[in-house]
């Protein structure tokens, strides 16, 4: 068998998984409206078909206190009930298994309705919560097991108890966020009464033939957090109150340290679950950062883990547990960890989908079924957009030529694989090299494409997707051969000082920056190095697993300039953008905003900031001032009267964003 031990079955007393795969929980929006429901059965649907072990929805609130937002998602009523009937029946249809996830947000709840066990502001949020007395106390655990009997009645398997990432129930156990002095509160044996109560008589009032989950902080991450001896001590009382397995939970949403994000090791917080073992005789489940079958089978096999928990890697391919069985691992569709359309999209009121799967979250929506009438068609550009509309157009039975200049496909992927923490961009081009080959797309790659042959071949419809041409900015100077483009660097490896600065702040500048003061290889591929970087505890001798970080020096001095005033970076991803600059703060890179350039010389570079004049000692100046759309072919076609249709950056290129040109070319495919 492949990965035997990733799928061999899992006994959880009354039940037992086919295999050790958990889809964890991620909140997708579908969650909050019950006209929604229908879509989020069929995207369970897909994951229980695919072959995942057991299903955790996204989190459901036990009382209207407990909301992540107004009007989320809750499962506090007898009427509720028929909508999650649905996702478990669809679920059971296929064969598999899924559990509901409670979710108190406590002081994390984005509305002033919000309760925590002391009155102290989250510093994501701008709602103080109220504080619970002892009244309330008894009533939010007797939420969470009226919950628990809701769900089993609409036919879940089970649930899991959301007791980490800083959400209630963290917030009750961690002396930061609990400074009460009462039966709920005060020492480390009054703050854990909380979580032990709810899963005490939540398993009195299911009974044995029902899965609890318990999400235990193994790793807060956070300043005034746990001691490693309390979490033990949790732990075996959890268990004793009988609960069926304990997941792992790894910081706060408030930490300062990275945990899910591409930059994260693969695999990067494993050996927090393996310290635990032996602690506690139920199943562990270990998490984050795990996104192919070899690295889950070696957690398995080595011990670490009982389960392996995914989340987005199950957004990017549903298909991913019955691809690893087969030994079909290459042509599984993997998670990159970008966040750019499932966490992005959910912190900002949207529905949650995946860069490199836009059918995620949209299943009923955009459907990929066989052409009406087959055509002859020429995609130009084998940058992300291209390869996702040639594949798509092949799957549905269209005869596509893919052509392209370069000697490989890929386009602007090639030069993210580049930078540091983002190797994985290399699994999406491993992904879409397969998916061309398996849909029978013909390559023809070395070819410049012209209008005349273009024409000449006779295609129905010709995509455009060519992709952009850097930006050039003028000033003094700006002709010198010092003065660099970013795919000097990234393409053609063009060697560069020890001082540099980099013109442009926005996405690629950052990757510049990342790229230019970085020592090879990166420390991605090293989780003792990144902990070190980072300032994690591996020992966790340290309260929530923290000591102060220790970041290498950088390998240039690099300076990072916009023209616009404010913060550089601030127009970066939500969720990732932080990481970006907390690691060029860690190696040292001087940000600017507000610079005007003033000329380039044997001196450096002349800039001028609030008024002030000075000059950058820098050896080499790289500019990422932003792209243009290369839409000469589209326009020279167009002419000619061939119907042509143009996206990814040919359409617009005001950021790189492969997001929308992977969205776009699918949607584009899905239509013609």
């Amino acid at each position: 068998m492949n990965y035997p031990h990733l799928f061999a079955p899992l006994a959880l007393g009354h039940i037992t998984l086919p295999n050790r795969i958990l889809m964890g929980s991620m909140h997708t929006g579908l969650e909050d409206k019950a006209a929604d429901f229908d879509k989020l059965a069929v995207y369970f649907a897909d994951r229980a078909r695919g072959g995942v072990g057991l299903i955790v929805t996204g989190g459901i609130a036990p009382s209207i206190e407990g909301w992540l937002k107004p009007m989320g998602g809750r499962l506090t009523l007898p009427w509720h009930k028929p909508r999650h009937r649905k996702l478990t029946r669809a679920v059971h249809a296929e064969g598999g298994r899924i559990c509901m996830q409670i979710l108190h947000a406590g002081r994390y709840g984005y509305h002033p309705l919000s309760v925590a066990p002391s009155r102290i502001k989250s510093p994501i949020t701008p709602f103080t919560p109220r504080a619970l007395g002892s009244r309330g106390v008894e009533r939010t655990i007797n939420d969470f097991v009226r919950c628990a009997k809701l769900a089993q009645d609409a036919g879940y398997d089970g649930v899991e108890v959301m007791g980490s990432e800083g959400y209630l129930i963290n917030q009750f156990i961690a002396a930061r966020t609990n400074q009460r002095n009462d039966d709920w509160g005060g020492d480390a044996e009054r703050r854990m009464r909380f979580p032990v109560e709810i899963v005490r008589r939540m398993r009195a009032a299911v009974g044995p033939n029902f899965i609890i989950i318990y999400r235990l902080s193994m790793l807060d991450l956070v300043e005034g957090g746990q001691d490693w001896q309390d979490i033990v001590t949790l732990a075996k009382a959890i268990e004793a109150a009988g609960a069926s397995v304990i997941n792992t939970g790894i910081g706060w949403h408030e930490a300062r340290v990275p945990t899910i994000v591409t930059s994260v090791p693969r695999a990067g917080f494993a050996w927090v679950t393996k310290k635990l073992k032996g602690e506690v005789s139920i199943p562990l489940i270990t998490t984050n950062r795990i996104n192919m079958p070899d690295v889950a089978e070696h957690i398995i096999a080595s011990g670490e883990a009982d389960m392996v928990s995914m989340a987005r890697p199950l957004l990017a391919d549903p298909d991913w547990a019955v691809k690893a069985k087969a030994g079909r691992s290459e042509r599984i569709n993997t998670c990159i960890a970008c966040n750019q359309a499932c966490l992005d999209h959910v912190f900002q009121n949207k529905r949650a989908s995946c860069m490199v799967n836009p059918r995620a979250c949209h299943e009923t929506e955009l459907q990929i079924v066989p052409a009406k009438v087959r055509k002859r068609i020429a995609v130009v550009g084998a940058g992300p957009a291209g390869m996702a509309c040639a594949s798509t157009l092949a799957e549905r039975g269209h005869d596509v030529t893919l052509i392209d200049g370069a000697n490989e496909i890929g386009g602007q992927f090639n030069y993210a694989k580049r930078i540091p923490g983002k190797e994985e961009f290399q699994e999406t081009l491993r992904y879409f090299r397969q998916r061309l080959i398996d849909t029978g797309v013909r390559m023809r790659l070395g070819e410049i494409a012209d209008a005349a042959s273009i024409k000449a071949a006779g295609f129905e419809d010709v995509v455009i997707a060519t992709g952009i041409t850097p930006r050039k900015i003028g000033f003094p100077g700006s002709n010198d051969a010092r003065v660099l483009s970013y795919l000097d660097i990234l393409a053609h490896n063009t060697l560069v000082g020890h001082r540099v600065a980099i013109i442009g702040a926005g996405g690629i500048g950052f990757d510049v920056a990342e790229f230019l003061t970085e020592h090879a290889p990166s420390p991605t591929t090293d989780i003792a190095r990144w902990t070190r970087e980072w300032g994690v505890d591996m020992q966790l001798e340290q309260r929530g697993g923290l000591k102060p970080p220790q970041p290498e020096a950088p390998a240039r001095q690099v300076w990072l300039l916009q023209r616009t005033e404010g913060r550089p970076g601030g127009r970066l991803n939500k969720t990732t953008g932080w990481v970006h600059r907390a690691t060029l703060k860690n190696k040292q890179v001087i940000m600017l905003g507000g610079v005007t350039y003033d000329r380039f010389d044997d001196q450096g570079l002349h800039i001028t900031v609030d008024g002030q004049p000075q000059v950058l000692p820098v050896n080499h100046v790289v500019v990422c001032a932003g792209q243009e759309p290369n839409r000469s072919l589209a326009d020279a076609l167009t002419s000619q009267g061939q119907r042509v249709h143009v996206i990814g950056g040919a359409d617009v290129a005001a950021e790189l964003d492969a997001k929308r040109a992977i969205a776009q070319g699918t949607r584009l495919a899905a239509e013609l």
